[in-house]
């Protein structure tokens, strides 16, 4: 299958892409083109991940002020056509589009001219761009029970987001008897560094040093934030009692030695924690997009799963008490293990690379494709 995949700007959209395109090409005759936006993190991640990357000139038009609307407007019939052109070159299988600037022309321009398109939502609160071409999307992909009420449901899939390889890999390879004996608590402050959370982590780590209650922590602050917080730990005189780590390669590794995890709730580390099966406390970004970050942890929370903790109204002493109460309820945080494992997907790769591969087998029998070549051909 040739598979073009539209779309990026933020990791949380772009992981999930480059996880179907590894799944793409471990195939037969599996190809990939990316087509993202000079702005975003494709063209740093998608080229060190193997795959090919083109780009279009194109912004938001969402949450962005009249004039960058105006901009945003003026630029897409360029990237309309900038788009039919990729078409025309790659003449893909079908063309996914998994939320971003680039997703919102190449996916209409496929639709228009006769490609099958589908669509990959993350969150349970679905995106501008997604919500625009859900209508003309062959197959709606969603992460979320929530997701569901906003698309057709004769079009939509609930198969879960897709995970890179190396993740789950890692999460078939890694010492459970660890999660066994799993005393730390890991904060993970984001790999740019989540200021908010971070400042609350460390405040709560001083009150629950105060009350001789601080378990052992790993803090994960992010690159940009790491000397903030070992400032903080130290004017705390926490400095040799929490391990500051900028950065996690080994992550699954990391979650199997957390008894608890302090966290975002982003679409992918909520993927992540369900594999590893881990209880959290989640503290969603109050502006992210259409405030998607709260509604994936509140369903979280109701599976279970994860305890909530509102960013606006957080305190030091909030997330302190928070984090006592479970670490002090070994019975509570093996119950929420359970309920955390229920949600985890590892298949969803798999399953929604077999669902595109349907979308395309009746072109495969025989039929032209769009670009002229048969299906047959496609798969030389």
């Amino acid at each position: 299958m040739r598979l073009l995949i539209a779309g990026g700007g933020t990791g949380g959209h772009l992981y999930p892409g480059i996880a179907l395109a590894e799944e793409v090409t471990a195939r037969p005759a599996g190809a990939v083109l990316f087509v993202g936006t000079a702005r975003g993190l494709e063209t740093k991640l998608v080229p060190a991940a193997g795959f090919a990357l083109e780009l279009l000139d194109v912004s938001g038009l969402n949450r962005v002020g009249l004039g960058n609307v105006v901009k945003g407007l003026g630029r897409l019939p360029k990237a309309f056509l900038a788009s039919r052109a990729i078409l025309k070159r790659f003449r893909p299988d079908l063309v996914i589009g998994v939320g971003g600037y680039a997703s919102g022309p190449l996916v209409l321009a496929a639709a228009l001219l006769g490609y099958p398109t589908a669509i990959q939502e993350q969150n349970s609160q679905p995106g501008f761009t997604n919500r625009v071409l859900a209508v003309f999307a062959r197959r709606i992909f969603v992460a979320f029970e929530d997701a569901k009420e906003f698309f057709s449901a004769n079009k939509t899939r609930l198969f879960g987001n897709p995970v890179r390889r190396k993740f789950v890999t890692a999460v078939r390879d890694v010492d459970r008897s660890v999660a066994d004996v799993a005393r730390n608590v890991l904060i993970l402050g984001g790999s740019q560094g989540a200021k908010a959370v971070n400042d609350l982590v460390v405040g709560a780590a001083a009150v629950l040093a105060q009350q001789n209650r601080l378990p052992p922590l790993v803090h994960q602050t992010g690159a940009a934030d790491e000397a903030r917080v070992r400032e903080r730990y130290a004017a705390a005189g926490l400095a040799d009692r929490v391990e500051i780590r900028p950065f996690i390669d080994d992550m699954p590794t990391a979650l199997a030695a957390a008894a608890l995890v302090v966290g975002r709730a982003g679409a992918l580390t909520l993927a992540e924690l369900a594999m590893m099966a881990r209880p959290a406390i989640l503290i969603p970004l109050p502006t992210a997009a259409a405030d998607h970050q709260t509604r994936n942890a509140a369903e979280f929370q109701r599976a279970g799963a994860a305890v909530v903790v509102e960013q606006p109204t957080a305190t030091a002493e909030l997330l302190a008490s928070r984090i006592a109460e479970l670490m002090e309820a070994p019975e509570r945080r093996t119950e929420m293990s359970r309920h955390m494992a229920t949600l985890g997907r590892p298949d969803a790769t798999r399953e929604i690379v077999d669902e595109l591969e349907r979308l395309v087998d009746p072109r495969r029998e025989g039929s032209a494709s769009p670009g002229g070549v048969t299906a047959g051909e496609t798969a030389k």
